[in-house]
């Protein structure tokens, strides 16, 4: 086996490796964690106006 073979074999490796991430990242089965990931600086915004109004509220007492 030569250079060139063993390039051949590493582009392969790399190409199904390749194709493996994109089905994965691409499922059904992740996709609910994706989504929840996505919309986590939503909730962080969400829980950050509620204790910002609290803070307020208490002030104006």
């Amino acid at each position: 086996m030569d250079y060139g073979t063993y390039r051949g074999i590493l582009t392969l490796v790399i190409l199904v490796l390749f194709i493996v991430i994109v089905v994965w990242a691409y499922s059904k089965r992740t996709k609910n964690r994706f989504d929840d990931a996505a919309n986590a600086i939503f909730e962080d915004e969400k829980a950050h106006s509620d204790t910002v109004s609290k803070e307020e509220k208490e002030s104006e007492k």
